[in-house]
């Protein structure tokens, strides 16, 4: 192959590739755009009955919308809207069973024709359970089956062959992203409720997480008003937090850290010194029950990098910014 050849079918290649990738986003941003229409009366009633629910979402499809329901699912459990999965195929097989009487039923399919879909409906229906569908054709057995649709329409798929479930499946992700929402909204869910669902995520560490859970793995360095120099230096070296508290009959007085000993240095007869002559007086402190985000935020406030831990103005403890980013607060 020549380099002239080699080079104009490089071109080529790039210029499809970038053409269907923005083509493909292209489309699906426009069948999303259409979704608009489907927030209409049927949408809100969804949102009534199942807020109004004493029972669970159960989220039920197959193939490629089976993958989307499993993500709608967690999505609803997260944000307060009690959902289970069921495998449509699965269901016609035993697991219908998991269905319990005040639960509505959520169905995704884009033709709303497949055979497992038109064999699972009259079985539900004899339960007495609602059933919403999420479907992309409105004259379609589960639309004309379902107690209420919300519809997905859809032009094409994204893919040049105009085959794959891509604009349809993003699509039924939007609307039940939409539902989830709207019920979180109706429902007053609060970011404390979602830090509850979510213990070990950043959010959750920060609604829940507190300075009594993290200084008790650190040292407790401490000095006294009259400790020399070397000792101190001994205490704030082993005790490697960077800093050691000053107390006077068991009460906090001050702080020395790294760099109060390195501002020190251009005194004279440093060897003399002692801990009342080093020392900051008035340490900012943080009670051990504080919240450790209240302890991050008092940190970036004051430009520093550890607080003593206080109970009740008794020295308990120290708190690094280390130990806060080891938990993915900052």
């Amino acid at each position: 192959m020549s380099p002239l050849l080699f080079v104009v079918q490089t071109k080529i290649v790039i210029e499809k590739i970038i053409n269907t990738a923005v083509n493909t986003i292209e489309i699906e941003a426009r069948t999303i755009a259409a979704l608009r229409e489907s927030i209409n009366e049927d949408f809100v009633q969804t949102v009534k009955l199942i807020a109004a629910s004493r029972g669970r979402v159960v989220v039920t499809g197959i193939g490629k919308s089976a993958i989307i329901g499993q993500k709608i699912t967690a999505t609803l459990n997260s944000t307060g809207t009690p959902a289970i999965f069921m495998h449509a195929a699965d269901a016609i097989h035993g697991d219908l069973g998991m269905i319990q009487n005040d639960d509505i039923v959520l169905c995704l399919s884009k033709s709303g024709e497949t055979a497992e879909i038109k064999v699972l409906v009259p079985l539900i229906k004899n339960l007495g359970n609602s059933i919403i569908a999420i479907v992309s054709n409105e004259n379609a057995y589960l639309a004309q089956q379902a107690n209420f649709v919300l519809h997905t329409p859809i032009k094409q798929e994204a893919d040049p062959n105009n085959l794959a479930p891509t604009a349809s499946t993003t699509a039924q992700m939007v609307i039940g992203d939409a539902l989830a929402t709207a019920l979180l909204a109706v429902k007053g869910f609060t970011p404390s409720d979602f830090a509850k669902f979510h213990p070990g995520g950043i959010l959750g560490k920060q609604m829940y997480l507190r300075v009594s859970d993290l200084y008790p793995k650190n040292e407790l360095p401490k000095v006294g008003l009259d400790t020399p120099l070397k000792q101190i230096i001994l205490e704030i070296s082993s005790k490697r937090l960077g800093m050691t508290a000053v107390l006077e009959d068991e009460r906090l007085v001050g702080i020395i850290t790294d760099g109060d000993l390195r501002r020190m240095l251009n005194q004279e007869a440093i060897t003399e010194l002692k801990a009342a002559d080093i020392m900051t007086r008035s340490p900012k402190t943080i009670e051990k029950d504080a919240l450790a985000v209240n302890a991050l935020e008092l940190m970036r406030e004051k430009s520093i990098t550890q607080l003593i831990v206080v109970n009740k103005e008794n020295y308990v403890g120290v708190i690094h910014l280390h130990d806060l980013i080891r938990e993915g607060i900052v």
